[in-house]
Order: C-alpha cells, then sequence, then structure tokens
C-alpha cells in the first residue's frame, strides 16, 4: 500500500510532523549533567545524544539497525549538456554499487550501516524540465513512494544519498524556486564542469524556472516540476521518517536540496535531520543555512552517494557511546562535581 496515495496524502503527511519525546530529551539532559566531566565539555557530541534520545524516544539512544539508503534517477535536461559525463554511467555506477567496489560501499560498511541501492527507471529518464514538468504526478507519486519504502520501523537512524548524472541541476533549481536567488547563485561545477559548463547549467535552469514560473508554489509540484525520481525519492524518505520519528542524516548539496521545497511548506520538517557535512558544491554553504541546520563535518567532500553523510554516522556513534558507557559522578565515587 503506497504512502502516499495522492499529492493530497502527501500534503497532509507534510502538515502533520511528529514531534520528539520531550521526557526522553529531559532524560538525556539530566544524564548528561551527571556524567563525569565538566557540564558541556564534550561540547556538539552532548547535543547530539540529546538530539537522538528525543527522536528515538529513550535516555540512552542507540544505532542498533541504521540504514544507508541511495536512490539514482536519470534526467532529461541531461541533453543540455550540463553534466561532464554521460547519462550511462549511472547506470554504471549503480552497478558499481552492487558490486561492492564504490566509496559509499567502502563508507556505509565502516559506519556499520545496512546498504540499500534503489534504482529508478534508470532507461526513462525524466522529461526535459525546461520544456514541461520533469514527472507526471503518478511518476513524482511512485518516486515519494519509493523513497518511503526504504524507511522501516525498525530503523534507529536513516542516511540518504543518491546517484544521477545531472543532478546538480535538478538541486539548484529546487533550490533557486525555493529560497530565491538567481540560478547563478546555486549552480556549481558538479562533477567538474569548467566555468562555460556553470553558466550553461545556470542558462538551463532559468529556462526552466521561466517555464515553471506559474506553477503552484507547492512542495509536491515544486519536486514534480523541477526534481528527479531520486530528488523525490529522497524526499519521501525523510516525510516518512519523520511520521515514525526515525532521524535522518542528511548528506550533501543535492540530498540537502530534496527537502528545500518542504522546508518551504513546512520549516519544521528538517528538525529530525542532522546534516552530516558541508560539501564543496556551490550553493551547499547558502542552502544549510536557509534550512536552519549546523553541519557536522566539513571534509571539502563533493562525491555524492551518501558518503559524507556515512562518515558523520561514526561521529554520532561516538556521541551515543559517550552517552551510554560514561559512569556518573555517583557511579565512579567522584564527591565533587566538575
Amino acid at each position: 500500500m503506497s504512502v502516499f496515495a495522492s499529492p493530497a496524502a502527501f500534503a497532509a503527511a507534510l502538515a502533520d510532523l511528529s514531534a520528539p519525546d520531550a521526557g526522553a530529551i529531559a532524560a538525556a539532559r539530566a544524564r548528561q549533567a551527571v556524567l563525569t566531566k565538566p557540564r558541556g565539555s564534550l561540547g556538539r557530541l552532548e547535543e547530539i545524544a540529546v538530539f537522538m534520545a528525543g527522536w528515538q524516544g529513550r535516555e540512552r539512544p542507540a544505532i542498533g539497525q541504521g540504514r544507508t539508503a541511495i536512490f539514482a534517477g536519470n534526467h532529461g535536461f541531461a541533453v543540455h549538456g550540463v553534466s561532464a559525463f554521460p547519462v550511462s554511467v549511472t547506470a554504471a555506477m549503480v552497478a558499481n554499487f552492487a558490486a561492492g567496489g564504490a566509496a559509499i560501499n567502502a563508507l556505509a560498511g565502516a559506519a556499520g550501516m545496512d546498504l540499500r541501492v534503489v534504482a529508478l527507471d534508470l532507461d526513462r529518464p525524466t522529461a526535459d524540465f525546461t520544456a514541461g514538468p520533469a514527472m507526471s504526478e503518478a511518476e513524482c507519486l511512485a518516486a515519494l513512494n519509493a523513497g518511503a519504502e526504504v524507511v522501516t520501523p525498525d530503523l534507529d537512524l536513516l542516511t540518504l544519498g543518491e546517484m544521477g548524472i545531472g543532478n546538480t541541476t535538478a538541486a539548484a533549481a529546487l533550490c533557486t524556486r525555493s529560497f530565491g536567488g538567481s540560478a547563478a547563485d546555486w549552480a556549481g561545477p558538479g562533477t567538474g564542469l569548467d566555468a562555460r559548463g556553470v553558466a550553461r547549467k545556470a542558462m538551463v535552469i532559468e529556462s526552466a524556472l521561466a517555464r515553471h514560473a506559474d506553477a503552484p508554489n507547492q512542495a509536491f509540484e515544486t519536486l514534480r516540476r523541477l526534481g528527479g525520481r531520486e530528488i523525490a525519492a529522497m524526499a519521501g524518505a525523510v516525510l516518512r521518517a519523520r511520521a515514525l520519528r526515525i532521524p535522518v542524516v542528511l548528506d550533501g548539496f543535492i540530498t540537502c536540496a530534496a527537502v528545500a521545497p518542504l522546508a518551504v511548506q513546512a520549516p519544521g520538517i528538517v528538525d529530525h535531520c542532522l546534516a552530516g557535512h558541508c560539501s564543496a558544491e556551490t550553493g551547499h554553504v547558502r542552502l544549510l543555512a536557509r534550512l536552519g541546520l549546523d553541519p557536522l563535518l566539513s571534509l571539502n567532500m563533493r562525491l555524492g552517494e551518501g558518503s559524507g553523510g556515512a562518515v558523520a554516522v561514526g561521529v554520532i556513534r561516538a556521541a551515543l557511546a559517550a552517552h551510554a558507557q560514561m559512569a556518573t559522578f555517583d557511579e565512579a565515587g567522584v564527591a565533587a562535581r566538575l
């Protein structure tokens, strides 16, 4: 059964966002206050532990079952030369994921995360969004539901990523429509465009924005007109995770752009999300600021594939280990609080 049976069902889910467990947050903060360390001395790690406690609904959160979900899709606007690589690379990389040879295979394994790769009609790219909507309503709903399907109630943490030649173009278009500015403000080199290529990308985005200027400024319409199957799938996964109160780690520019239209309509959509890292892609710093997210890492990464989010899981695991395993002052027999 589809989670998002219609655009109205998607809008209803976006209007009814769950909240973290206030009792678990209070209990986690109380525990932090009595651990054998000066209060606040573990900095952001303490905040992560409390964040995870609230969404998992327990004083001592843990990652027993974590999943990295990667969605792949192709884009019709690629005919305009907005990428340094042909669309055939998308399928080739999906095959590499399946063979275990990609960076995300290694990084998800190192993070102790179950890896799921979902290829979405790679032989049928979305329509060219400069000529019309990228997807029909049915196609967009199918992509949203493909994302929702990977989110199961047993998960303690979900990280998201993507693969799709040209999809920094779609991401920049979503950001421009959602948060304003010009296409040139959001368009970057992606997988290696030179200055002329970036300028061409910005022109393609401006053409698409003009084509859809009169479209309703609603999350579903923005996604279906300017997004892609893999981008809509990530949006669906984020929204489904929120319904199940599962914390989410967002990867780079494209993953964060997937929630941009949702954030315009429901700013609290990212309350259950952590930004895994700040990528080197143009626009990601600005996008994180608009979403109100402070990235855990800044390693000059720009690979995609959910790679930055997977690396950030190590930081989250460290935060939870310190929170759960440290002794309290009473347990350690330390009389004086630091």
